[in-house]
């Protein structure tokens, strides 16, 4: 019997121990919260997420969980919800038929909510508590995105939950970690882009310091904790146990230093500051104006230099002793930037394009966000999705970017409006019946 197909049987069978030897020993495979059935195709299948994160690097973390499978149950503020729904222009209007008042949907907050489920509730009232105790006991894993310390209040912090659920798997994501003399900060993305290093080498030669065009470092972070929930899911195959995961916009923020951290910590000297589009050492690796817009050019050897030489139409580059080896054009970085970018203001970028197609050459058009939207690359590659919104209507999203040979990842179902399943997750997973739920919504626990 196949792996996928041993896993299939071993899920099923419910109430069974755990130990290391899972694989060799089906009977003592942990029972998943949903019991995925054989035509699911998504990795995460099964498995069920508590969300308690608002804005971006939260919802991005549990989104891409989504993505893959999980069932997300978003925990929302019954009155206002996420922050970012709030946070606009632009919005999708709702359709007249919603009979709903306002500017529409968010497009900061359709960008990370989908493939999830939404709940109005407050957890200021006992019962919501009560209520977030019961889905605790039903999920894999918690998400929360609290300073630190900031749900012990509410009973609600890995060590009460712990308690209640010992294979949870709960992870916070803070600014600046549970730990260390910054914990208590609240860090928003460009201010950890600033302290820790990403605003220094941002911007042109010269400059001032510049944040990336998206707040790449919420980003990273939840990419970074999805990567350490599904190590924790693993973890928990082998032991029984869940886990807390402390998760920092600041830790990630260092690690995605990178080369620049490591060529610091090396050399021991000071790094080399903004390059803009340039590369420290390689040249020509930068973008270049053309008529009606840039190009990008990477030299990264001496060969594709040739190539660039050719196709700009000025073959006799390759033999100037200036610009023979990398090494030289470094050093002569002001004269041979200069020659190409007066070769390529005489052309608009589509045409340069066309003359380097097939060439071997790696070039770029620097598209705006329409046009790289637009692109027929992005198109052919199923980055663009379409999904019927139940207020909105037709609105297109980004689609998840990692392409699978067996599993079918993507966008199932549309972000969800304020509290759209508070009926279902309480009557379902928590077995209240519709007059409690009725009361609830009067007392203003959920909406």
């Amino acid at each position: 019997m196949s792996v996928a197909l041993r896993l299939q049987a071993i899920v099923r069978r419910p109430g069974l121990a755990l130990s290391s030897n899972a694989l060799r020993h089906p009977a003592q495979w942990r029972r998943f919260s949903t019991i995925p059935t054989p035509e699911d195709t998504l990795p995460l299948a099964g498995i069920r997420v508590l969300d308690m994160t608002r804005v971006l690097a939260g919802p991005y973390c549990t989104q891409i969980l989504g993505d893959l499978g999980a069932e997300v149950i978003k925990v929302e503020h019954p009155a206002r919800g996420d922050d970012t729904r709030a946070w606009g222009p632009p919005f999708a209007k709702y359709q007249d038929a919603s009979k709903k008042d306002g500017p529409g949907e968010s497009a900061y907050y359709l960008a990370v909510n989908r493939n999830k489920k939404s709940i109005g509730l407050s957890f200021q009232h006992k019962s919501g508590v009560e209520i977030l105790h019961k889905l605790v006991k039903e999920c894999d894993v918690l998400v929360e995105n609290y300073l630190p310390g900031g749900l012990k209040k509410y009973n609600m912090d890995y060590d009460t939950l712990h308690k209640i659920n010992p294979k949870l798997i709960y992870a916070s994501i803070t600014g600046y970690g549970q730990t260390g003399p910054y914990s208590n900060r609240a860090g928003y993305d460009v201010m950890v882009e600033a302290e820790m290093g990403m605003l220094h080498i941002t911007g042109e030669r010269g400059g001032n310091p510049v944040k990336v065009g998206v707040a790449v470092t919420d980003l990273t972070t939840g990419l970074y904790t999805s990567n350490a929930i599904m190590a924790s899911l693993l973890a928990r195959a082998r032991t029984g146990k869940g886990q807390h995961i402390d998760a920092c916009l600041s830790d990630c923020q260092v690690a995605t230093l990178s080369n620049i951290a490591s060529s610091a910590l090396i050399s021991g000297q000071k790094d080399t500051g903004r390059w803009g589009t340039a590369h420290p050492s390689i040249v020509p690796y930068r973008s270049y104006q053309t008529r009606d817009g840039n190009i990008l050019f990477g030299g990264g050897n001496d060969r594709l230099f040739g190539v660039l030489c050719d196709k700009l139409g000025f073959p006799e580059w390759k033999t100037d002793p200036r610009f023979v080896t990398n090494k030289d054009r470094v050093s002569h970085r002001e004269e041979i930037d200069g020659l190409i970018e007066d070769t390529t203001k005489q052309k608009t970028t589509e045409e340069w394009l066309k003359i380097f197609e097939g060439s071997g050459m790696p070039y770029a058009a620097v598209n705006d966000i329409q046009g790289t939207l637009n692109d027929a690359h992005v198109q052919a590659r199923g980055m663009v999705k379409e999904v019927d919104h139940p207020d909105c209507g037709p609105i297109k999203l980004v689609n998840t970017p990692i392409k699978y040979s067996h599993s079918t990842p993507g966008v199932r179902a549309p972000p969800p409006t304020l509290g759209q399943h508070t009926d279902q997750i309480l009557g379902e997973f928590c077995g209240f019946a519709k007059e409690d739920i009725a009361r609830l919504k009067k007392e203003g626990v959920v909406s």
